[in-house]
């Protein structure tokens, strides 16, 4: 499998290690000799979310869990699901619809929780568009068949009285890709993360289905692992999860330091609106759970809505990639309150 590992965000570790120490008063000890256990975790290609999804890897946080934690981003989630169902990463997040599609067909996917449960997400278009009536016809970027974007999409048009066969689909790449195809004219409509609002209002574009508002129902970013890799590695799943709980917590606490930690893993400059508006965003509006529930409620909505937009056709009991305890066990392993 093609995809490349996470540059490590070295000059992020002096910055925050001093203020994550102050939360449990003193230095991480590790036993002599002990090492840290490793951990691969496939993501989404980093964008101006990625402070609070890196932040569970920083070692004052991961090594108290003892762990070491690789990042492994890639194009879209659907790739993410292929990594951990081949084996080569322990973990991967994202959206729900994937996964249940997967499960629904005999993989062996387990959600360990919900930590960004509510889309920041949706629809971008020309500023002249009014409507979604307009866009009959046209075509909609999205990432991949199956990826965020393209359920996203389709939800969105099933929401709103108008067949998928009605419109075009063309699958262009991640965020950026999506937004500079809508740019340009190629396409009518974008899926993307609402960072592009800022950005959209500069270039003539702007968002015109929220997906928040649309979708109440509709999981953003949730955390799997596979059944026997979690038979294998529950003690090391159940300190992943816990430092997935404390990073999220830690991010919701520093604003400052968790958009550092976002610019340095973008490589972008302080005039880059996106870090601090994801952030603002997430913290305003209240969209991050460092519970990490798993919603069962939501999970049944998205189940009916694939079996409604046809890409689900397997019947299947979701309730069987729900396991409560390790997330019940992990809140416990949490030092963040």
């Amino acid at each position: 499998m093609d995809y490349r590992l996470f540059r490590k965000v070295s000059a992020s570790t002096a910055s925050l290690v001093p203020a994550i120490l102050t939360l449990f008063g003193g230095p991480i000890h590790v036993a002599r000799g002990q090492a840290l256990q490793p951990w691969r975790h496939a993501i989404v290609e980093e964008k101006g979310d990625a402070g609070i999804v890196l932040m569970a890897g920083e070692p004052a946080i991961a090594s108290r869990h003892g762990l070491n934690i690789d990042y492994v981003p890639l194009k879209v989630d659907s790739l993410a699901l292929k990594a951990l169902l081949a084996g080569q990463v322990d973990s991967f997040e994202g959206s729900p619809g994937g996964a249940i599609i997967a499960a629904s067909r005999g993989a062996d996917l387990k959600v360990l929780g919900c930590y960004w449960p509510t889309l920041s997400y949706g629809i971008f278009t020309a500023k002249t568009v009014t409507s979604l009536e307009q866009l009959k016809g046209k075509a909609f970027s999205i990432a991949s068949p199956g990826s965020l974007p393209d359920l996203v999409t389709r939800a969105v048009l099933q929401e709103n009285g108008i067949s998928a066969n009605e419109v075009g689909f063309a699958a262009t790449g991640g965020d950026t890709d999506r937004f500079r195809f809508l740019e340009t004219g190629m396409v009518g409509a974008a899926a993307l993360s609402t960072e592009f609002v800022p950005a959209a209002a500069q270039h003539g574009l702007k968002l015109l289905v929220d997906g928040r508002t649309q979708l109440p129902n509709y999981l953003r970013l949730c955390t799997y692992v596979t059944g026997a890799g979690l038979k294998r590695r529950h003690d090391a799943t159940v300190a992943f999860l816990a430092s997935q709980m404390d990073g999220v917590r830690y991010a919701q606490l520093h604003r400052e330091e968790t958009i550092a930690l976002t610019r340095r893993a973008l490589n972008v400059d302080p005039s880059d609106p996106r870090p601090s508006y994801v952030y603002d965003e997430a913290i305003k509006d209240n969209l991050l759970d460092p519970t990490m529930q798993s919603p069962a409620a939501k999970l049944e909505w998205m189940q009916n809505l694939l079996k409604t937009t046809g890409n689900l056709t397997d019947s299947f009991d979701i309730h069987e990639m729900l396991d409560a305890s390790i997330r019940i066990e992990a809140q416990k392993q949490t030092f963040i309150k």
